[in-house]
């Protein structure tokens, strides 16, 4: 398993949503090959978060820095890590 040490990858979700759940599955599938923390927020009931992240499900960030709308995949999701591996936030 490669380390992206420190790194922490949030993804927001809203239960119903499939997208969510695909992209969670790849998230999952990504952290069986490279250490991060996982945070899984859902928007639901939270106004402020509805009105930002709604339209875009599911959001992927990566130390609080937007990476991925819509869809993501194991390999861009990995890829991605690296780059933010070397400047941590």
């Amino acid at each position: 398993m490669s380390e992206s040490p420190g790194r922490r990858v949030t993804v927001f979700t809203a239960s119903g949503c499939h997208l969510c759940e695909q992209a969670l599955a790849v998230v999952h599938d990504a952290r069986a090959r490279a250490a991060f923390e996982l945070e899984v927020i859902d928007i639901a009931g939270d106004p402020e978060r509805e009105a930002e992240f709604r339209p875009l499900l599911p959001v992927i960030e990566i130390d609080g820095v937007r990476a991925f709308t819509y869809f993501v995949t194991v390999e861009a999701l990995l890829e991605r890590l690296k780059q933010y591996g070397s400047s941590p936030r």
